[in-house]
């Protein structure tokens, strides 16, 4: 059996926080995808490995050796409404393994079957959803932005009812940790001090370890998670990204993009844009999602209270209020300081964030494609308007905005060459369109066929560098097709 170097230290520091599972034997596991690079950057002698004995060690067939599979305990506020106790109700955690980096990081199951915290669901997933997990994954992985990876996806062989019956898949995800807002909300809920210290000690050690021993570690973790989730969110919406179900146990401290459910990347720039199909009142829409990142973030703040201050937790509230309220100042620098890359700018001006959303409002009036306008703007600053005047319904609209650009970019002492060439390196031309994404899962799911799968992440490796003979995946939908689209948490 290949030899993964597990260790434990999530259930060994924190026993009260899981329990333990084994995934069920599925009846004719396949191997779907297998990613070799990422293997070899945790560490992993798979080599030799046949595609049988990958197919059968990560569909739970053969749990490996080492491994101590178990549930992890958390809570959550569900589109605003609190779950006092969810947890893993499909996935399971194996164990750890430090890479070659030297980072700790998770290795786990997602759709392994039932556990106790299942709520009567099946613990089961769709080879669909778990393909979307890898392409989503590895789209936002090449584009920079910090994200949970698939190690592998493996059919089960076994069929799933959802709305219709759909062939089983178990994907292997790889994440920085697992610790979520509801992590801390489970213990919060109980009333559990002691268990709440060992939880934030634990987090401090693994992903903020210069707070550990600080005399203010809890409120500077608060602040540091604060930190990351604002980088995060500012990368999403330049990307052009939509979470979809931004709940409180979908929010890593790690600072992670985690969970894909019915997340996808709009085409045509509006805020309000809405892809999830449960999201009925637009909660997580586009332009909601700075707003509730700092939501949830008041959320992990009202667990820490009794940790900042314990003998007397409500006179922490206005330190954590502070801390919460910077967020939104965070937030706008990380934005600011991407559009101004993506602008061309090398310097700052007051005026920078007035002329990017400026930007934003004219793709929003003109129906305009997020990811094409952006990429495309790179033309512009070599004089090469045609492509970027074709995006627009009204060409003439552009014409006003484009020149107070061209005065603050001002290219004198930079070669127009070397400005626009800056500029795609910040602006990608691929990302995962949905027709692409739902053709490739279709015929996954329909036909077994992981070709369209395969071609489609070969072209989001590169997102940034064009390329001969991939036209199609830089350009989005006929209007038609994407009017309406919707997409499904696979649950």
């Amino acid at each position: 059996m290949i030899h993964i170097p597990f260790d434990h230290s999530y259930a060994s520091d924190l026993p009260e926080a899981w329990v333990p599972v084994r995934p069920e034997t599925p009846p004719a596991p396949e191997l779907l995808y297998w990613n070799a690079e990422l293997a070899d950057e945790l560490g992993l002698d798979t080599e030799q490995a046949s595609e049988a004995e990958l197919a059968r060690l990560f569909s739970g067939a053969d749990v490996p050796e080492g491994a101590q599979p178990i549930a992890q305990a958390y809570a959550g506020h569900q589109f605003g409404g609190l779950s006092p106790a969810l947890g893993d109700g499909r996935a399971l955690l194996l164990g750890e393994v430090v890479d070659r980096n030297g980072q700790r990081r998770d290795i786990a199951f997602k759709g392994s079957g039932p556990t106790p915290f299942s709520r009567r669901g099946d613990g089961k997933a769709a080879v669909g959803p778990m393909l979307r997990e890898l392409i989503l994954g590895e789209a936002m992985q090449a584009l920079g932005i910090p994200t949970t990876r698939a190690l592998a996806v493996a059919a089960t062989g076994e069929t799933v009812h959802r709305e219709r019956p759909l062939p089983g898949a178990v994907l292997t995800r790889v994440a920085a940790s697992h610790l979520r807002v509801g992590t801390f909300q489970y213990f919060a809920i109980r009333g559990e001090r002691d268990m709440l210290q060992k939880l934030a000690d634990y987090t401090i050690a693994r992903h903020y370890p210069q707070l550990a021993g600080a005399d203010k570690r809890y409120l500077e973790l608060l602040q540091a998670v604060s930190e990351r989730q604002a980088e995060l969110i500012a990368r999403w919406m330049h990307a052009g990204f939509i979470h979809g179900v931004m709940n409180t146990d979908n929010m890593a401290l790690s600072g992670e993009t985690i969970d894909y459910g019915p997340c996808a990347f709009m085409d045509a720039h509006h805020p309000d844009t809405v892809f999830s199909s449960i999201d009925r009142n637009g909660r997580y829409a586009y332009s909601n999602q700075p707003a509730i990142a700092q939501w949830n973030l008041a959320r992990l703040a009202e667990t820490l209270l009794p940790l900042i201050a314990p003998d007397d937790p409500a006179s922490a509230v206005p330190a954590a209020t502070a801390a919460i309220e910077g967020f939104s100042e965070r937030y706008r620098e990380h934005w600011l300081a991407q559009a101004r890359l993506k602008l061309g700018l090398i310097d700052a001006q007051d005026s920078d964030g007035e002329l990017a959303e400026d930007w934003l409002t004219l793709l929003a009036a003109q129906g305009v494609d997020h990811t094409l306008a952006w990429r495309y703007l790179a033309d512009a600053a070599e004089g090469k308007r045609e492509r970027l005047a074709a995006l627009f319904p009204t060409p003439e609209e552009l014409e006003p905005w484009l020149l107070q650009w061209l005065t603050r970019l001002a290219i004198k002492t930079r070669r127009a060459v070397d400005v626009a060439a800056a500029m795609r390196r910040h602006s990608p031309l691929y990302i995962p369109r949905n027709h692409l994404v739902e053709e490739a899962l279709d015929a996954a799911s329909e036909r077994g066929d992981m070709d369209s799968t395969l071609k489609l992440l070969e072209a989001l490796r590169d997102p940034f560098t064009e390329r001969e003979g991939l036209q199609r995946y830089a350009l989005p939908a006929a209007p038609e097709v994407a009017e309406g689209y919707r997409t499904f948490c696979g649950t």
